[in-house]
């Protein structure tokens, strides 16, 4: 798992951890209790060193001395200090130093591979410290290593409770070092891979669709390969063939060189065994990977820029021209019939009423009161040019730049007529193969006569 903000350091199996003790107090003894018949001073005699222990023996000690005895008998031995601190935890249960003791047990039952032993007390240091995500991020691994149904239960709720952790961590808490961006970008990170873990618990409990909910929300929040693949396992496992091989695509198309080559290989055969589910073969595959690959990249590089915000006019419009982006102000078109179809690229229906549209634009390529405009809508640009170069358009092909919201369109294909004033004279939302050409035509002949009649010089006077 990524980084999670500075105030949590992702775990790993190996802690530094150290208890802070209190030492013994010194049994030396000073020269003036040493007995003045003969003995050398600073030294006992094997009478007097018997004497000592017995005293000390005898001596009750302190919570806290006990502690520290049981950690300086157990010396280098691990196996012995987890003996020794479980003893003494259970003549004090309510230790102050518990927290401390659990850690050490822990890190102690890690290095003997004991993982019952280390998630016994991962789950107290959680219970009496809850807000230690670190540690309950151990919790969840040790928890998840088990396998036992209660136990990845209880792994979920730690999950859960490390995902609102994370969600909620203040703008107080950003260092002045770190630009706003760059806060946002780890948070976007650290919350997609705590609910992608969550997603994976949820997996190994059967939990199909909170798993997909948690995957679709992590690659919502930052698109990844390991998100994408289980997305398309689920849907490969739901038997809907197309919706695996688009995560499958996704999957590979987010992999980088750093990825084994055996996980990439492993991802490109899921890929290409529901492609053949879906379509009975691998024709078509390699374009529907690189439209994929161009998706996914144009997705990471951000969402495009809102234009036109707040022009409440189409002649107010200054759109680009496809697939070269350059500047086309509709304003050059006032008082002229505007015919606009809003189509995409994926749109089996725009498709088909393509030949239909480029035909009556042709037929009225010499009238300089008609103007056709293509408007692309599609989400990912990058489609359009290739698309576009398979085509030789009549009509002027532009990028929709919020035209599409200005007239509420919601399907595609829709075709919009414009009189030279503006106004709405024809709409069509999809269309009828058997009609649509004679009634988009008589729209269009309709909408130009009048404006050829408007533009007509007036007779002069008979006065």
């Amino acid at each position: 798992m990524g980084q999670l903000m500075k105030r949590r350091c992702v775990v790993s199996a190996a802690w530094c951890i150290s208890l802070t003790l209190v030492p013994f107090p010194s049994s030396a003894q000073s020269g003036s209790d040493i007995a003045s018949s003969g003995s050398i001073a600073g030294k006992q005699t094997p009478a007097e060193k018997k004497a000592a222990q017995k005293q000390a023996a005898a001596k009750t000690l302190s919570p806290a001395e006990e502690l520290q005895k049981a950690i300086s008998d157990a010396g280098n031995d691990r196996a012995a200090l987890v003996k020794n601190l479980q003893v003494y935890l259970e003549k004090y249960p309510s230790a102050p130093e518990r927290p401390q003791i659990y850690r050490a047990l822990v890190e102690a039952c890690i290095q003997f591979h004991d993982d019952t032993c280390a998630t016994t007390y991962a789950e107290r240091i959680v219970a009496l410290t809850p807000e230690d995500t670190s540690m309950t991020l151990l919790a969840i691994q040790l928890l998840e290593r088990t396998g036992d149904t209660a136990g990845l239960r209880r792994a979920v709720t730690y999950a859960t409770r490390v995902y609102d952790a994370v969600r909620s961590t203040p703008l107080s808490e950003k260092s002045q070092r770190v630009s706003m961006e760059e806060w946002d970008g780890q948070k976007k990170r650290d919350e997609s891979a705590v609910v992608a873990l969550r997603g994976r618990l949820e997996g190994k409990l059967q939990d199909n669709a909170a798993a997909r909910n948690d995957y679709q929300t992590s690659y919502r929040l930052m698109a990844n390969s390991a998100a994408a693949l289980k997305l398309g396992e689920l849907d490969e496992l739901a038997k809907n063939y197309e919706g695996a091989a688009l995560q499958y695509a996704r999957a590979f198309a987010l992999s980088d060189t750093a990825t084994k080559s055996e996980s990439r290989r492993e991802i490109r055969q899921k890929l290409g065994n529901t492609w053949r589910m879906a379509h009975g073969s691998e024709t078509g595959l390699g374009d529907f990977l690189l439209r994929t690959v161009d998706d996914v990249t144009a997705a990471a590089a951000g969402p495009r820029p809102r234009r036109n915000t707040g022009v409440k006019d189409a002649f107010g419009f200054v759109v680009r021209t496809a697939p070269d982006g350059a500047a086309y102000p509709v304003l050059v078109q006032k008082r002229k019939v505007l015919v606009i179809n809003f189509w995409a690229t994926w749109c089996g229906p725009c498709h088909a009423l393509e030949p239909i549209y480029e035909k009556l634009a042709g037929k009225y390529a010499g009238n300089p009161n008609v103007v056709f405009l293509s408007a692309n809508c599609d989400e990912d640009e990058s489609l359009v040019g290739p698309y576009l170069a398979e085509r030789k358009p009549h009509s002027n092909e532009v990028f929709a730049d919020g035209l599409d919201e200005l007239y509420g369109v919601d399907s595609f294909p829709t075709v919009v007529i414009l009189d030279r004033g503006g106004k709405v004279v024809f709409r069509a939302n999809g269309f009828d193969p058997e009609t649509i050409e004679q009634e988009l035509g008589e729209a269009v002949q309709q909408a130009a006569t009048v404006t050829a009649r408007a533009e007509k010089p007036e007779a002069p006077s008979a006065h």
